[in-house]
């Protein structure tokens, strides 16, 4: 049995249909394949770590180089829902994908034995806490549902793992009044009127929901779609950005940070997070075709067209809400995005209007063309996953368990 043979759904097989009007690049998809098997190449090379290098024989990690320790959680999630998808094209995938769970199974979060302590050391000590980060937690969950997918029964049953985990995430990771995501399994008080719009994956939702039949997850997706609206109506209808953090989330008036709460003093602003929702909540949009999130990333598509003339190279690191730059151009991790929004630029259901046309798409094969022009940084994994699984949607190379 070949490696191709053995995956459910081997990466470069486009058997899982995206929603009606999507665009893809132009030209050949067998060459955007080879695009994205080049990148995955290089992103093993520069960000995996195994063996003693992450605890012990059998064990692989995520190396950040760029984060505040050498592995964190975030990292851990990515690595996790990228060889799960790589499957059939890579033969190690599988063996990839249980490392990297031996690594998080091998660190629990102090709050709940089914997450994942959010930072270790380069000597694989659990640090900052050992309490987990809500991103993390949540993409690890989602990898072990693309397991379940690709290879069956596995490292202890990944679909049985994964419900656990999904259990986990609501018990201490969603807000049960406001059904928002929190920031982690440590978050109170204050903390828990905060939610991060970079948690916010409605694709991860849906499939949690069907995974394990819990309805509260539809409150879940509704709660972060209904908010995503309403902040882009109040707080940037002219850009359709979304802030890094959004505070007072149980007082019925949440609003983007006023400075920092968490991380910075762009906390309100379309800074290192937020720059991921394009990309997620796109992923959404071509796969489930729901109107909401769809309408999202092509405000959010059309916006930065404008915006650059249609040069992704005038993609700046930093917007605030109005879209006044104040970021340098040119990470991975801001323009790498916007191709899965593009992606929804195109007609569906008899949809048009501006936009259309040969516009949107001269508008993602500029993007795709400097995605494939963009190497991965061996300084940057966050940049370089960010990019990675962009280009793994925008190829049809990425569907929903």
């Amino acid at each position: 049995m070949t490696a191709r043979e053995a995956a459910g759904v081997p990466f470069g097989a486009h058997s899982v249909p995206y929603a009606p009007g999507t665009l893809r690049p132009s030209g050949d998809p067998a060459a955007a394949d080879r695009q994205v098997l080049e990148h995955y190449r290089r992103w093993k090379a520069s960000f995996l770590r195994s063996g003693d290098e992450v605890g012990g024989r059998g064990r692989c990690a995520v190396f950040t180089p760029d984060a505040a320790h050498p592995f964190v959680a975030e990292a851990q999630g990515y690595g996790l829902v990228i060889t799960a998808l790589m499957a059939g094209a890579d033969p190690d995938a599988h063996a990839l994908f249980d490392g990297i769970l031996r690594h998080v199974l091998a660190h629990p979060s102090v709050n709940h034995p089914e997450l994942h302590a959010a930072q270790q050391d380069a000597g694989g000590r659990d640090v900052g806490g050992r309490d987990s980060a809500t991103d993390g937690d949540l993409d690890i969950a989602y990898g072990l549902l693309l397991a379940d997918r690709q290879w069956g029964g596995g490292h202890g049953d990944y679909k049985a793992l994964a419900r656990r985990r999904i259990d986990a995430v609501m018990e201490r990771e969603v807000h049960p009044g406001t059904r928002l995501t929190k920031l982690g399994d440590w978050s109170s008080g204050r903390f828990d009127e905060v939610s991060r719009t970079s948690d916010w994956m409605p694709d991860h939702l849906r499939a949690f929901r069907a995974a394990t039949g819990d309805p509260r997850w539809a409150e879940v997706l509704d709660a972060q779609l209904s908010l995503a609206g309403a902040l882009r109506t109040r707080h940037a209808p002219a850009t359709g950005l979304l802030p890094d953090f959004v505070v007072d989330t149980t007082s019925g008036d949440p609003r983007p940070a006023p400075g920092k709460v968490l991380e910075s003093p762009h906390d309100g602003d379309y800074h290192w997070n937020a720059c991921r929702t394009p990309w997620r909540l796109g992923a959404d949009a071509v796969t489930s075709g729901d109107a909401r999130t769809r309408a999202a990333v092509r405000g959010l598509s059309r916006w930065a067209r404008t915006a650059t003339g249609g040069d992704p190279g005038g993609i700046r690191s930093g917007y605030r809400l109005d879209g006044t730059a104040y970021g340098d151009p040119g990470s991975p991790a801001f323009f790498a995005p916007f191709a899965v929004a593009a992606m929804t630029e195109g007609e569906q259901d008899g949809d048009g209007g501006e936009g259309e046309g040969e516009g949107a798409q001269g508008w993602l094969d500029a993007l795709w063309a400097r995605m494939c022009g963009s190497p991965p940084d061996p300084a940057r994994a966050y940049a370089a996953g960010v990019q990675l699984q962009s280009m793994l949607v925008v190829s049809h190379n990425y569907w929903v368990p």
